[in-house]
C-alpha cells in the first residue's frame, strides 16, 4: 500500500524569510559576493545534464570549506531558508530539484584532494572531489578506489555517498558504504560533526557515518570524507557472451565466481532490445556489434588482478563454460579500444532517452525472480500499451536491474497525460517487487519520483523511524526538503 498521499506533502521552509537581501548579504560577508549567484547567474545553468530546462532557486552559494559551509548553513537555519545541497548533479530521482525558494549549496569549490595514505591505504577529500580525479589520484600511488559508475567524470563524491552509490563493482567492492571510513557532516543548525576516522576498525560506540550514507542531503551536508582504497588492479580481461536462457546466464555466474580466484569485478547483463539499439549501424552513436543481435541475453564479464597471467586464467575458465553449454557465443577484447567499445553497448543510454516519453527505473530483487519479473513486467506494460519498448539492462551478480519504458508517444503530449501514463507504468513496474523483497531503488536513491512507493520497501515501523531520524538531525526541516519522506 502506498504512502498516505496527505502525508508526502510537506510544509516547505524558505518561503517565509523575511529579508531576503539581508541573508544574501550575510552570505556574501563569508563566502564573498563572487560566489552568491542570484538571478541570470543561477537562470544561466541547466537543472540537469539531461534536462537544459533553466535552474530555478533564490540563490546558488559557493563555499570554500566546512566552515564556510558551516556559517551558510547556520543562517540558513535561523532563518528558516530551506537548503538543498549540489554536486555533479546526475542523480535520477529529482533528488536536486529546487525551486525559487531554495538557496542551492554547490560544493564545486570544495572539490580538493587532500591526502593519500599509502601505507594506510586511505586517501582524504573534499565532498565536491570528482569521481574520475579520485581514481586518478588513487591509481597514481598504483592503488584504486572501488566505486566506478558510467557518470564517473561529473558525479562527485559527496553525491555518491548521500547515495550510496552502486556501479559496475559493486559485486567485488560493495556499495560506496563499504568504501567510506569517516565523514565530515555540517549538521542543520551548522554544527560541525567531524568523524575523520582512518582506521579500518573502530567499534568505538555508534558508527555515525552511517547515518549520512544514502540520506540524500536530508539530514546533514558531507564536506569531507575518508576513503578507503585497494591495491591496483591494472591486468583487466573483458568479454562479451552471448546466451540463449537467463538459466545459463545466472549458472554462469555461479561458475565464474568460483573459478576466477575472486578476481571478477563486473558481471553486466543485457536484453537483447538494449544490445540491438546500441550496436544499430543505421543510428548515430552506436558501436559495431561485437556479435549478432539474434541472442535474447547478453554479458558483459570483466575480471582485473595485478597477476600477469590473468588473462590465460580468464580464457581458460570462458572456454570451460562454452564446452559445458553456458555461452552460446563470445568475444574476448585484445585492447583497451575493443573493451571500451563493449562497456559502451552497456553504459550508453543516450539513445533510450530519446525516446518520448521514456520512464526510467533502477530496482532491484533476488536474482531467482529476475527472469520470470522481467517477462511479466514486459507482457503487462505490452497489454497496457501495444508497441511499447521495453529496455532492460544492469549489475545481475549484485541483484540491481535497470528498466527503460518507452510508450508510442503522442504528438503534444500534455504534462497531464505524461505523468498519467508515467503513474501507470510505475505501478507495472515496481508494485510486483513487494511480494518479491525487492527495491524500488537499488541504487539511485529516493529522491522526489520515489517517494509515493517507499512503503513498497520498507516497512510502516522503518519509515516512522526514518521520520524520527528527520525530525532529530533536522527539526526545522530545512534540507533537502520534501525528499525520501
Amino acid at each position: 500500500m502506498l504512502d498516505d498521499p496527505e502525508r508526502i506533502r510537506v510544509t516547505k521552509p524558505g518561503t517565509n524569510v523575511t529579508d531576503v537581501d539581508a541573508l544574501l548579504r550575510s552570505f556574501e560577508r563569508i563566502v564573498g559576493k563572487a560566489h552568491v549567484l542570484t538571478g541570470n547567474d543561477v537562470s544561466a545553468r541547466a537543472t540537469h545534464f539531461w534536462d537544459a530546462t533553466p535552474l530555478c532557486a533564490r540563490a546558488i552559494v559557493r563555499p570554500a570549506n566546512t566552515e564556510q559551509t558551516a556559517a551558510i548553513v547556520k543562517l540558513c537555519h535561523d532563518a528558516g531558508q530551506s537548503v538543498v545541497t549540489h554536486g555533479g548533479v546526475t542523480g535520477l530521482v529529482d533528488g536536486n530539484l529546487t525551486d525559487d525558494s531554495d538557496v542551492i549549496l554547490s560544493m564545486e569549490r570544495q572539490s580538493t584532494i587532500e591526502a593519500i595514505d599509502g601505507r594506510g591505504r586511505t586517501m582524504t577529500v573534499q565532498s565536491g572531489a570528482v569521481l574520475q580525479s579520485v581514481q586518478e589520484a588513487a591509481g597514481s600511488v598504483r592503488l584504486q578506489f572501488g566505486l566506478d559508475l558510467g557518470a564517473r567524470g561529473s558525479c562527485t563524491i559527496g553525491g555518491n555517498i548521500s547515495t550510496n552509490a552502486g556501479g559496475l563493482s559493486v559485486l567485488r567492492y560493495g556499495m560506496t558504504r563499504e568504501q567510506v571510513l569517516g565523514l565530515e557532516v555540517v549538521l542543520a543548525d551548522g554544527t560541525v560533526l567531524s568523524s575523520m576516522n582512518h582506521m579500518m576498525k573502530n567499534n568505538a560506540g555508534y558508527d555515525l557515518k552511517h547515518l549520512f550514507i544514502g540520506s540524500e542531503g536530508t539530514l546533514g551536508i558531507i564536506t569531507r570524507a575518508v576513503l578507503k582504497l585497494r591495491p591496483a588492479t591494472p591486468n583487466t580481461d573483458t568479454a562479451l557472451l552471448a546466451f540463449s536462457s537467463f538459466e545459463q546466464v545466472t549458472d554462469l555466474l555461479s561458475d565464474l565466481s568460483a573459478s576466477l580466484n575472486g578476481t571478477l569485478d563486473a558481471f553486466e547483463v543485457i536484453w537483447q532490445p538494449f544490445y540491438q539499439l546500441n550496436t544499430d549501424k543505421s543510428r548515430q552513436g552506436t558501436v559495431a556489434a561485437p556479435l549478432p543481435a539474434s541472442y535474447p541475453l547478453y554479458a558483459i564479464v570483466e575480471s582485473r588482478s595485478n597477476d600477469s597471467a590473468s588473462a590465460t586464467l580468464f580464457e581458460r575458465a570462458l572456454e570451460v563454460c562454452m564446452n559445458n553449454g553456458l555461452i552460446q557465443d563470445a568475444v574476448i577484447a585484445q585492447s583497451d579500444t575493443e573493451r571500451a567499445s563493449i562497456w559502451q553497448i552497456r553504459e550508453n543510454i543516450d539513445l533510450a532517452l530519446q525516446h518520448d516519453p521514456v520512464f526510467v527505473y533502477d530496482i532491484s530483487l533476488p536474482i531467482a525472480d529476475m527472469d520470470q519479473y522481467v517477462d511479466s513486467t514486459i507482457q503487462q506494460l505490452e497489454q497496457r500499451w501495444p508497441g511499447v519498448i521495453v529496455y532492460v539492462y544492469g549489475h545481475l551478480a549484485d541483484g540491481n536491474l535497470h528498466v527503460l519504458v518507452a510508450p508510442p508517444g503522442e504528438k503534444s503530449m500534455t504534462s497531464t497525460k505524461r505523468q498519467e501514463w508515467m503513474e501507470q507504468s510505475n505501478a507495472i513496474v515496481y508494485t510486483p517487487l513487494q511480494v518479491l523483497g525487492g527495491s524500488v531503488s537499488a541504487e539511485h536513491g529516493i529522491g522526489l519520483t520515489k517517494k509515493p512507493y517507499l512503503p513498497l520497501s520498507r516497512t510502516t515501523e522503518e519509515i516512522e523511524l526514518m521520520r524520527l531520524l528527520k525530525r532529530t538531525l533536522d527539526p526545522a526541516g530545512i534540507l533537502n526538503p520534501g525528499k525520501i519522506l
